[in-house]
Parts: C-alpha cells; sequence; structure tokens
C-alpha cells in the first residue's frame, strides 16, 4: 500500500523538489534528506496525519466531505491543493476497481460535488477499507511520503537508486519520532520553502513533475 509505483498518481508530483533543485537549493542527498524531514516532521506529521486519523474513524461520508473541506481551505497554495485531490482520486479510483469497502460510498459523494477526496482523507478510507488498523495505516502514510520523495530524488538525478533506498533507511528513525508523537488536535502545516517553490513551479523552463 505504501509502494511509490502503486498506481495513485503520486509519480507525478515532486511537492517543490523540482523547483528547489532547478534553484541550487537542494543539490545532494544531504538536501533531500532535509527535504524529507521537513515534510514529515512539519506537513504530514502536524496535518496529513491528523486528517488521515479522522478519516480512518469517521461514522460516514458526512464527516468525510466536512475532513476534505477542512483540507481544502488550510491549503493555502492551489498546486498543493490540485495535487493533492488528483493524488486522493487516483488512489480512489485504483482501489474503486478493487471493490475496497468503503470507496464506492465516497467516490459517488465526490461525483455529486459533495466530498473532494484529498489524500490524506483518501488514505484513511481506502486503507481502512483493507482492514488495516491505525497505527499500521499511519506508518504506512508516512512512509508513503518518504518513498516519493525518494522516488522523485531518483528521477531528477539528485540520487542515485541505492542511495534512495539508503536514504529511506536513514528516514526511519524520523518517521518512527513522529508516530510515537500524539497527532495535534488542530491540523497546521509550515514548510515555506517547499510551498513558495511549488508556487514558482508552473513557471519553470522544463517541467518533469506537475508540482
Amino acid at each position: 500500500m505504501g509502494d511509490s509505483s502503486f498506481p495513485s498518481g503520486g509519480f507525478a508530483f515532486s511537492w517543490g523538489l523540482e523547483t528547489l533543485k532547478a534553484d541550487g537549493i537542494v543539490c545532494d542527498r544531504s538536501g533531500v534528506e532535509a527535504f524529507a524531514r521537513s515534510q514529515l516532521r512539519w506537513r504530514w506529521a502536524t496535518a496529513d496525519r491528523p486528517f488521515l486519523h479522522r478519516a480512518a474513524t469517521a461514522s460516514d461520508v458526512v464527516e468525510l466531505a466536512g475532513l476534505d473541506c477542512e483540507v481544502e481551505v488550510m491549503t493555502l497554495a492551489r498546486e498543493l491543493r490540485e495535487g493533492s485531490r488528483r493524488a486522493g482520486r487516483s488512489l480512489l479510483r485504483a482501489h474503486g476497481s478493487m471493490e475496497t469497502p468503503g470507496v464506492s460510498a465516497y467516490r459517488s459523494a465526490m461525483a455529486d460535488g459533495n466530498a473532494l477526496g484529498h489524500l490524506p482523507v483518501a488514505q484513511g478510507v481506502v486503507w481502512k477499507g483493507m482492514g488495516m488498523a491505525i497505527d499500521e495505516i499511519e506508518a504506512v502514510s508516512a512512509y508513503a511520503v518518504a518513498a516519493g520523495i525518494a522516488q522523485a530524488a531518483v528521477r531528477l538525478a539528485l540520487l542515485g537508486p541505492l542511495d534512495a533506498q539508503s536514504m529511506l533507511s536513514a528516514l526511519r528513525e524520523d518517521m518512527e519520532a513522529v508516530l510515537v508523537e500524539k497527532p495535534p488536535e488542530r491540523p497546521f502545516a509550515f514548510t515555506p520553502a517547499a510551498e513558495i517553490a511549488v508556487m514558482r513551479h508552473e513557471c519553470g523552463d522544463a517541467r518533469l513533475f506537475a508540482n
């Protein structure tokens, strides 16, 4: 479920890493690791994780739609909002074909315009439907963030495949550290360099990724 090659649409996004490379801000493994750590600590742990947790324990589609609205309004960068919706809908489409429990009702609400399909909400829905416990859901989601960044870094020639696997191993302690902490009651995120890079991405001369 956390494989970056799973057809969930995540392979299309660098979450600002492509622009940071073009600007010369991230240019080696240490830079990629720092970027991944900031995404894990100050976006996933404090924003995605609380929404993921609430989605996995939601009682109905109405509650899921409310979570979608919260994600939408607190995500300031348009590119991040669009990327979250696209990745979430791709994940739901894949699990729709797998007939994962709970996905059909959520996708119906999206088709009616009552839900948006943001990625952390979609992850909570599909992994709950796969029978995963909440600690497993959170661990897989955190790993998926790190794996997606590693894959993007390889495609950007910032890392070789072996360095990417080594980096993922090095990030395990960071993932463990955030997973043992209690999620914040009020979600928030603070990754300004990445968000500015995402906003500037569409003005780049060459673009391999959607953001």
